[in-house]
């Protein structure tokens, strides 16, 4: 209905290109405007003004020869002073700038390691948006952004370093869990000869004290009981310290029964050979 009426109306963000007998005239502004078709004026097309972004995938092998799928971002738009140009002189900007994204990546990504690479994606990243603002500018095209957005390698060859990464991993938690391991033992070992060295010391202090026990009683015995010399008194406590561990031997053992000799000599036969006992332990210690 517009061109009917020779009016023309052109959107926000959009240019016009206005042709007269198939020449070109003049670049229509956003609005609404006279276009007599009457004396040859014709709107040739419309171009957008707005931010664009490309995608590109490009596939390339490394300088330690593993192939890699390399994702660009582009981010472009054409510019409203050179919209004449960026109309005639371009029919398919994209697939243009496609091939410079992937001459520039194949020039680069070659040059460099696979660990480079990653390291260095600004670096690729600026050198393709370098070379697409000096070939682009030319044909009314401004690149606003790019960026290397994903460097994907081979599949097997993300196993593989998946693969090598686990390994290094459970490298370092075997050796720290034998470091644990080495400080449990350490600590157990300290712990027990701690234990050992602390039970020494309460059996050295029963026996010096059942030792000052026995002194004590003896020595009270002979003072009350005339006669008696530290001998008897000794005696006497051996076979009473005889008899109660018979005692306890009978209540804590399975059998009830435990045969002792039975006598008037008895108690001295006792006492004699628990004397010869600790006589005989006594020289064999010497």
């Amino acid at each position: 209905m517009g061109n009917l009426f020779c009016c023309v109306q052109v959107d926000q963000s959009t240019v016009a290109v206005k042709e007269r007998f198939g020449k070109f005239d003049e670049v229509l502004e956003p609005g609404c405007h006279f276009l007599p078709w009457c004396i040859g004026s014709q709107l040739a097309g419309r171009l957008t003004l707005r931010l664009q972004q490309l995608d590109v995938r490009c596939e390339t092998k490394t300088k330690d020869n593993v192939f890699v799928n390399v994702v660009a971002s582009i981010q472009y738009r054409a510019l409203a002073e050179k919209a004449n140009d960026a109309f005639y002189k371009l029919s398919n900007p994209r697939t243009q700038i496609q091939a410079y994204v992937f001459d520039v990546i194949r020039a680069s990504v070659p040059k460099l390691d696979l660990d480079d690479a990653f390291e260095q994606k600004n670096d690729i990243a600026k050198a393709v948006e370098d070379e697409l603002e000096k070939a682009m500018s030319a044909y009314g095209y401004e690149i606003v952004q790019t960026l290397i957005v994903d460097i994907e390698p081979d599949e097997h060859v993300k196993r593989a370093m998946n693969e090598i990464n686990a390994a290094a991993r459970m490298r370092v938690a075997a050796n720290e869990k034998a470091e644990a391991e080495k400080i449990i033992q350490i600590k157990r070992a300290e712990g027990e000869a701690e234990s050992k060295y602390l039970s020494g010391v309460g059996i050295a202090r029963q026996r010096q004290a059942i030792v000052d026990g026995l002194r004590d009683s003896v020595l009270g015995f002979s003072v009350n009981v005339p006669g008696t010399t530290a001998k008897d008194v000794l005696d006497m406590v051996l076979i009473t310290q005889y008899f109660d561990t018979m005692k306890e031997i009978g209540a804590a053992s399975k059998s009830s029964s435990v045969f002792i000799p039975h006598g008037p000599g008895a108690v001295r036969d006792i006492a004699t050979q628990i004397r010869d006992g600790l006589l005989q332990a006594s020289h064999h210690h010497e």
